[in-house]
């Protein structure tokens, strides 16, 4: 499984970035695929994720309301759509996977995120909100 996220830059406070996340290789139809956000000298945070079979999403209580995720199967991309940015939301952002054969285990993470069920990363991108 390969993710590559892109999309990232300089904005200033209050304002929108849209991060693209294209990825490939996963023989399950069930997967997951979120996006985390590690700040200097942070740990690094479960941000949102969105389940590939129907519209399950979670979104960290930090940017609901602010963020969208969304995905188009299509094209094998998820989005995610920042508004209302803050200074705080300055990250790297990393996109990553994780596979399932059971659609309700998909649903279940889906709704309720977890790291330790990504095991497959991309590089992340850099979102800087300074004025």
């Amino acid at each position: 499984v390969q993710l590559q996220a892109s999309g990232g830059g300089l904005v200033q406070p209050g304002g929108s970035l849209r991060l693209s996340c294209a990825f490939s290789g996963f023989t399950s139809s069930y997967y997951n695929i979120g996006w985390f956000r590690q700040a200097p000298g942070k740990e690094r945070e479960r941000v949102s994720c969105i389940g590939s079979n129907d519209d399950t999403t979670w979104y960290a209580d930090s940017v609901k309301g602010r963020f969208t995720i969304s995905r188009d199967n299509a094209k094998n991309t998820v989005y995610l759509q920042m508004d209302a940015l803050k200074p705080e939301d300055t990250a790297v952002y990393h996109c990553a996977g994780a596979q399932y054969y059971d659609p309700l285990l998909l649903k279940l993470y889906a709704s309720n995120m977890r790291e330790y069920e990504f095991q497959d990363w991309g590089q992340g991108t850099q979102v800087t909100v300074s004025s």
